[in-house]
């Protein structure tokens, strides 16, 4: 039942910003643990950031890749996750994920969204 989508990619040059969108369908935002994952052409997908559930203090996690560089918020009003991010190299090139977590692990995913830096 739970659906995610994402929105927000594109092409843009080093330095520049980007905002994605993941809305979440079909339960409540607020019931799960939500993250954003990249994966860049011929690498593994990678975890980029996270944030916790908010009755668990809604703590927010990043790769050291990105740590200063992008921000995960949530607004569960509008069941929706965002990962502002900021300063962007051409090794962030990748297309991006957002994932739910109703436990211990990410279960549900959306179907990415492509992300170019380039100049």
């Amino acid at each position: 039942q739970l659906q995610l989508v994402e929105s927000g990619g594109g092409l843009v040059q080093p330095g520049a910003s980007l905002r994605l969108s993941c809305v979440v369908s079909g339960s409540t935002l607020d019931s799960y643990a939500m993250g954003w994952f990249r994966q860049a052409p011929g690498k593994d997908r990678e975890f980029v950031a996270g944030i916790g559930l908010m009755w668990s203090g809604g703590s927010t996690r990043y790769a050291d890749s990105v740590k200063g560089r992008f921000t995960i918020s949530r607004d569960n009003a509008k069941s929706t996750v965002t990962l502002q991010m900021n300063s962007l190299k051409p090794e962030d090139t990748a297309v991006y994920y957002c994932a739910a977590a109703p436990t211990n692990t990410y279960e549900y995913w959306g179907q990415g969204t492509q992300v170019t830096v380039s100049s």
